[in-house]
């Protein structure tokens, strides 16, 4: 059975129409779509993290409290920018938010999308050395994150005092590394990924194009990512997850919002993305039925293991409640 998921940017602004018009509406918000989520059979709350924008940011608080109000859904991140993280402070954080929810943290990591800022992680604290780049500066927090919360000694005990020892942080929470994602937009970044032992990522765009749709894109990623991943000799069936906008249509006030479908966003838009020609996943805006049997032929839909649904958050909890409760209802029994 595939795992369906929520995936919310936390998006707010005091605008017409907004039910989460400040940052606390969303983050509360967040949290209460989370519970009902859970009880009525999805499988993961996901956030996405952007920094000096009107969204999520910081999302250890906000998956801890989801996971102190539920018992059985995966919190997760899709994805955290790691350019911007402190990775020593960033495990202690982790593996107690990981240690509340009983092991249901699934932490999505990459180099992060386009930002606002200019060079925003420098503001952070954190400037590539020197023959770096702001994407090897992600890899190494990534690196040094993995291996904190693996346990390795990160400081050591002050000789003046005795016999040098290793210091771990804490706390630790098992598991935890094997529950870790890397969020890919190319093929070479997935076999990169297969090759360090993550669990896969793949969202509505590819930063890479090769004239084909994107869903047949994506399933090449997706099959090249497992075929590194065996040859690798890593242990185990890793996890893959892919993304997509799904907009049942049942009501005027969905048409009101969405359409009928019959749009731009029905299929595959190709554009340029950081000086890269990329590819962006269609949306799948229609009538359930309709929408279902696009899902079900969607080839990256077909191979991947999880489904994260990218939510409207800013048209309110109920609303997003009844939509996730019409996919798992007349879409969800269609995916294989």
């Amino acid at each position: 059975m595939k795992t369906l998921g929520f995936l919310s940017f936390g998006h707010y602004q005091p605008v017409p129409g907004s039910h989460t018009r400040t940052a606390r509406e969303a983050l509360t918000q967040t949290i209460e779509l989370a519970v009902v989520a859970e009880e009525i059979g999805i499988g993961m709350a996901a956030v996405r993290v952007h920094h000096f924008a009107r969204q999520a940011s910081t999302p250890i608080p906000l998956l801890a409290a989801i996971a102190a109000r539920t018992q059985r859904i995966e919190i997760g991140t899709a994805v955290i920018d790691m350019r911007y993280e402190n990775p020593y402070a960033m495990a202690e954080q982790a593996a107690a938010a990981d240690l509340i929810s009983g092991g249901r943290l699934q932490l999505g990591l990459s180099r992060g999308s386009q930002e606002v800022a200019l060079r925003g992680y420098e503001a952070f604290g954190h400037v590539p050395a020197k023959a770096m780049t702001d994407a090897d500066m992600a890899r190494l927090h990534t690196a040094e994150f993995r291996r904190a919360i693996a346990g390795d000694p990160i400081a050591s005990t002050d000789p003046a005092a005795g016999p040098s020892i290793g210091l771990p942080v804490e706390p630790r929470s098992p598991g935890l590394t094997e529950r870790i994602w890397w969020g890919s937009s190319t093929r070479a970044s997935a076999v990169w990924t297969a090759e360090q032992g993550m669990n896969l990522m793949s969202s509505t765009l590819l930063s890479e194009d090769t004239g084909t749709p994107f869903d047949e894109q994506q399933r090449e990623q997706i099959d090249t990512y497992r075929e590194t991943w065996r040859s690798a000799g890593h242990q185990g069936t890793p996890r893959v997850s892919v993304a997509r906008s799904v907009l049942p249509i049942t009501s005027d006030e969905d048409r009101l919002y969405f359409g009928d479908g019959n749009g731009s966003n029905d299929r595959d838009q190709v554009g340029i993305l950081n000086g890269a020609v990329s590819r962006f996943g269609r949306s799948y805006i229609g009538e359930p039925d309709v929408i279902a049997k696009e899902l079900a032929a969607d080839a990256a839909v077909a191979a991947a293991d999880t489904l994260l649904l990218t939510i409207p958050n800013q048209l309110g909890v109920d609303y997003n409640a009844r939509l996730l409760q019409t996919i798992v209802d007349h879409v969800a029994p269609h995916l294989r």
